[in-house]
């Protein structure tokens, strides 16, 4: 099994970076986990550490060294992190649980199935072109299927910040499960947090993860997205694969046991961690919410600079 992997996050304007990823993989198995922790919410970031080490903890019981069913594995880890959180609120006598949205994704042998509650996202991505996205579990997601609402109002309409599905609520969370789909080298699964889709339009992200590779477009991504929202802006986080084949090969790492990463922060690339990004100079204490025109003005300059910069250094 061989893929390159690459995750960043940026603490934004906020206090603090509720936002948390990771990856595990053993020899025949990876999984991508990605949750965001809602800051309405009491220790947000408390509720997508748990998910996360849940999640972990479970994949290396499981992959020995490949899940034996990958929908169940997702949808039984996610009910899982669910009590686990609200076993710490009960322990910690907090008057209201904590909560994260999640995504997170499974490859092996060749394919991938992912699940999701809330709106943090996956895409899928093939030659320029997104095979799959997730939908977000929201109230305005909800408006623009029956069609009471237009696409474009997604980072503005005034109810796009009520989920239907979380983990650590009161209620049951809803986990929608993906089909599985079948990978080819070159393919590129994105996962990241509404910092990130929230900014950035759907044609930016696929125009980076094309025409860049996910070392270099994860963090552009990142920096476009941080600057645009500048003082008010929110966590930014994605954790990005580009998928090479199932072969003799093994992914970095001891071929014998499974290994994992769960950073808060930071970047990841094979076996290189370092510290996050800085807040981008000159970033722009802009209001929460963006005009289409202001945010294709905004990423074609940063992208102008981004490009000089390359240049400069080659």
């Amino acid at each position: 099994m061989q893929f390159s992997v690459y995750q960043q996050s940026h603490i934004g304007g906020r206090k603090v970076n509720q936002d948390r990823m990771g990856y595990s993989y053993t020899r025949e198995a990876l999984l991508l986990v990605l949750a965001d922790g809602m800051g309405g919410h009491q220790r947000g970031e408390v509720a997508a550490s748990i998910a996360l080490q849940t999640m972990s903890a479970l994949f290396r019981s499981q992959a020995v060294p490949y899940v034996k069913k990958p929908e169940r594995f997702l949808e039984e880890a996610f009910l899982q992190a669910h009590h686990e959180i609200q076993r710490y609120a009960g322990e910690h006598g907090l008057p209201d649980n904590p909560r994260t949205t999640i995504v997170a994704c499974l490859v092996q042998h060749n394919c991938a199935v992912w699940a999701h509650c809330g709106d943090s996202r996956l895409y899928w991505l093939r030659r320029g072109q997104i095979l799959a996205r997730t939908r977000d579990h929201s109230h305005i997601e909800h408006l623009i299927t029956k069609g009471l609402a237009d696409p474009s109002e997604r980072n503005s309409h005034p109810d796009r910040n009520k989920l239907y599905s979380c983990l650590g609520a009161s209620t049951p969370p809803k986990v929608e499960l993906s089909r599985q789909a079948s990978l080819e080298p070159g393919d590129v699964l994105l996962l990241c947090s509404d910092g990130l889709w929230g900014i950035l339009p759907d044609t930016e992200i696929v125009h980076q993860l094309s025409t860049h590779t996910i070392v270099q477009a994860v963090p552009d991504m990142i920096g476009m997205a941080t600057a645009i929202a500048g003082s008010r802006g929110d966590n930014t986080t994605a954790l990005a694969i580009q998928w090479q084949g199932a072969g003799d090969a093994a992914a970095p790492g001891d071929d014998s046991m499974v290994s994992t990463m769960l950073l808060p922060e930071g970047e990841v690339t094979t076996r290189l961690a370092e510290e996050p990004a800085a807040a981008p100079h000159g970033a722009d204490p802009a209001a929460d919410d963006f005009g289409d025109e202001d945010i294709e003005k905004a990423i074609a300059e940063i992208r102008d600079a981004i490009e000089k910069s390359s240049q400069l250094l080659k």
